[in-house]
């Protein structure tokens, strides 16, 4: 599961600890020196960021920086589904914002990646990382196709789980933990038969309302935090 190391002398301790950082932001107006010159030695990816940036990154507030653990933001298809982990898979999503609102969501949840079977033009994914916060800086974002994302999931033992309004159960009676593919599907059509046909299980949110359907958003949001729910409390075990 993703983490965060918090403060520049937090980060410069685990730098010198060998802790397995997979990158580090720092604070373009701030002297990072030494944590930059570790990074270089290590080969550890860095990027920076404003002041702003790190602190709406930062879990605690102001900092010059911040390093990330537990994921590696950067993967092919097959190396995201060979790690495994927490997949979350948008089949079909074409809004750009609901993409990126969609991705910031599976990476505070500390998913291991996202997939997507769209085609998105560099506009378009100028406009997902905005709406992200920049959150694909720190989690795997790999494009491809329905079948290609099928079958590297099955290739791989990942379980496939879809949300959709034909499910039988709802998430927290769903085992979401494990090597695992989240599917939500596009805002009107919802998730393709091919991949319903392709899932190992499917749930659905409880509604009691008129309108028929939630928004995507809180689809993501409430099985991303059940999942997360789900992880720690294994983790105690």
């Amino acid at each position: 599961m993703a983490g965060q190391i918090t403060g520049a002398e937090a980060v410069l301790r685990a730098l010198q600890d060998g802790t397995a950082i997979t990158m580090v932001l720092v604070d373009r107006e701030k002297d990072t020196a030494e944590i930059r010159s570790l990074c270089e030695s290590a080969g550890i990816p860095l990027e920076e960021g404003s002041t702003n940036d790190l602190w709406r990154m930062s879990a605690n507030g102001h900092v010059d920086a911040l390093a990330l653990v537990g994921r590696t933001p950067q993967a092919t298809l097959e190396e995201v589904f060979q790690r495994g982990g927490t997949i979350w898979f948008f089949d079909g999503v074409t809004y750009s914002t609901n993409l990126g609102f969609a991705i910031r969501t599976a990476e505070v949840a500390g998913a291991d990646a996202v997939v997507l079977n769209v085609t998105k033009t560099h506009e378009e994914r100028r406009t997902i990382r905005r709406s992200s916060m920049r959150a694909d800086r720190f989690i795997p974002v790999v494009y491809d196709t329905t079948e290609g994302i099928l079958a590297a999931a099955k290739a791989n033992d990942v379980r496939i789980i879809a949300v959709e309004d034909v499910g039988t159960h709802g998430p927290w009676d769903e085992t979401l933990t494990g090597d695992v593919m989240l599917v939500v599907g596009a805002e009107k059509e919802g998730i393709s038969q091919t991949v319903l046909d392709a899932a190992d299980a499917c749930v659905l949110l409880p509604m009691n309302g008129f309108v028929p359907s939630y928004n995507l958003q809180v689809a993501v949001s409430v099985v991303a935090v059940e999942a997360l729910r789900q992880r720690r409390l294994k983790s105690t075990e």
